[in-house]
């Protein structure tokens, strides 16, 4: 029988990478994005691979929209296997000069997003002893300079999903964190900057960022062995051990990426 999958961020990167791997797993898909034609192509895309794909516009800030999004789903396909929370924003800037108005969306989309689209799946994950996979970052667990709000998502988004596993683990309930370090998507060229603008300082340098198909491809053969955690991507397996044994050393790398001037 397919599983039926849902992706919020799903009009690109990794969300559109996803749904492509799950796709030829002959899943059905869900499809959630706040540009709703991008997540119409997801879809076409998906449909081309032979899945039964349907887009529907969801802003994930919105609890309302959220469960509108899940009520949608359930109609169609009558249940829900995998939540995937994925849809994010970054920022570029220090938090010297950032307004806080910035920290403020990227809060509410990376954690507030999630715990949203969350909270209206959990009576179907509960009944179906199904799975959420979120989007958490080696900002979850490392320093990451001029990314205060998007560390502080992040963190918070481990904090969040641990304890709601520990809560219902015996219910049957699993929950996957992923933590990716570089992944080539536009998520960095789209970061706001200090007044909420699109950011003029450059993403840090990237190189040996792995493709958002990669990505996906571990975390969907993670998320089919039913793990708990998943670093993905250059460094981060190293991060996290440094980040646990050698807290004071992975804290003066980070400051290093501070710009000077």
């Amino acid at each position: 029988m397919s599983k039926t999958v849902v992706i919020t961020g799903a009009g690109g990167g990794i969300g559109a990478a996803l749904a492509r791997e799950y796709a030829l797993a002959d899943a059905n898909l869900a499809l959630l994005d706040i540009n709703e034609e991008a997540a119409a192509e997801t879809a076409k895309m998906c449909a081309g691979l032979g899945a039964e794909a349907v887009s529907i516009s969801c802003d994930v800030t919105s609890f309302e929209e959220c469960a509108g999004a899940i009520n949608q789903t359930m109609e169609r396909f009558g249940g829900i296997d995998v939540l995937i929370a994925n849809a994010g924003i970054t920022h570029l800037s220090l938090f010297a000069e950032t307004d806080i108005s910035v920290i403020r969306r990227v809060m509410e989309v990376n954690f507030f997003g999630a715990v949203n689209i969350a909270k209206a799946a959990l009576p179907e994950l509960l009944r179906s002893k199904g799975q959420i996979v979120v989007m958490s970052s080696v900002a979850g667990f490392c320093p990451l300079p001029l990314r205060t709000g998007y560390s502080a998502s992040k963190y918070a988004l481990r904090g969040f999903f641990e304890t709601l596993r520990a809560e219902n683990k015996r219910k049957g309930l699993g929950v996957l964190i992923v933590c990716p370090s570089y992944v080539a998507t536009d998520i960095g060229n789209s970061a706001l900057g200090a007044d909420g603008n699109k950011a003029t300082l450059h993403r840090p340098d990237t190189e040996g960022a792995i493709s958002a198909e990669e990505a996906a491809r571990k975390i969907v053969a993670a998320a089919n062995r039913r793990r708990d955690f998943l670093p993905v991507a250059k460094g981060a397996g190293l991060a996290h051990f440094l980040s646990r044994l050698a807290p004071s050393l992975l804290e003066r790398l980070s400051a290093q990426r501070v710009p000077t001037d």
